[in-house]
């Protein structure tokens, strides 16, 4: 599937920044699922430094800074790609007890390093606790498979949660969005990855971004879409590396080719598309757009702002 992607970043601050400092998670990943043909990231005011890199889970990233005064910021992402479904480990690795996968990663001396380790411990935004393991529980039986316990906890999640886009805030704990049963995809996402760090298996956080239908006999809005997130659960290999899978709570599926990988990490906060320091600015609003093509069409411009659908919670600045 090739889609077109714009993601349009408008702040305005008041009183007026002096200078600041800012990264972005906006350009999305090449895989084995995924290609970028092509990708632009507008910035205005121009920014005085720009520079981009990989970060440590391999995401690619651009800094930027801004020396002059200015009350108003633009970032513009333009992103080309081709999207194919994500391909499914064996049957061996389907068929794995996920008691089997805790063990794995259970700390031995002189046992093998596996990358996936980093993502089975609490970060800023997921906490190891003891709701997120009795939640997850009914889904996980003695002796069964992990993939078939992730996809039914998806299930669960979607179908036991209501998604409410006025319900939290960025700083709402994971376990209170547990607790009363309603959020936004970052909750979900969050609140998943809890229940599986929680019984010792490791999980990310993808951010990215989903096509969305418009009803029948509609026409598509430009910025009508918005950014999304999801879920990776990890199943190790037989011998040697193993593969993720991505789970989507907040629709409860897997993911497919009508889904654009941005970035992955720990949780949100390793990820938020957009970041900064600044100087002034003691107010500022947040306006966002996506908007996602399909087919060949011509790449669009954002132009009606303020999206929400499965927008996550914006933490910049």
């Amino acid at each position: 599937m090739l889609l077109h992607v714009t993601h349009d970043t408008r702040y305005a601050y008041t009183p007026a920044v002096s200078m600041a400092q800012h990264m972005a998670h906006v350009r999305p990943l090449d895989s084995a699922s995924q290609q970028v043909l092509s990708h632009r990231l507008e910035i205005h005011p121009a920014p005085a430094q720009r520079s981009e890199s990989t970060d440590a889970f391999g995401n690619l990233r651009t800094f930027f800074t801004l020396e002059a005064t200015h009350d108003e910021l633009c970032v513009v992402a333009h992103s080309v790609v081709r999207t194919a479904p994500q391909g499914l480990p064996d049957a061996h690795a389907r068929a794995v007890a996920w008691e089997d996968v805790r063990e794995a990663f259970r700390f031995r001396k002189g046992a093998r390093y596996d990358h996936a380790a980093q993502f089975v411990f609490a970060s800023q935004h997921v906490p190891v606790h003891k709701d997120f393991a009795a939640y997850a529980r009914p889904s996980f039986a003695p002796g069964r498979a992990l993939f078939d316990a992730a996809l039914e906890l998806t299930r669960r999640v979607h179908d036991e949660f209501s998604y409410e886009s006025d319900s939290t805030e960025i700083n709402t704990p994971a376990v209170e969005a547990l607790a009363q049963r309603r959020g936004v995809c970052q909750d979900f996402a969050h609140i998943m990855i809890g229940c599986l760090r929680s019984l010792g298996l490791p999980a990310r956080y993808v951010s990215g971004y989903l096509l969305t239908q418009p009803p029948p006999g509609q026409p598509r809005l430009v910025g009508a879409d918005a950014s999304h997130a999801w879920v990776s659960v990890y199943l190790p290999g037989a011998d040697g590396p193993g593969n993720w899978v991505d789970l989507d709570p907040t629709n409860g599926r897997l993911r497919g080719e009508d889904y654009v990988t941005v970035a992955i990490g720990r949780d949100f906060s390793d990820v938020s598309p957009m970041r900064g320091v600044l100087r002034g600015g003691a107010q500022h609003s947040l306006a966002v757009g996506v908007t996602v093509s399909p087919g060949e069409d011509a790449p669009a411009v954002t132009a009606a702002i303020g999206a929400d659908g499965h927008q996550p919670k914006d933490i910049s600045t």
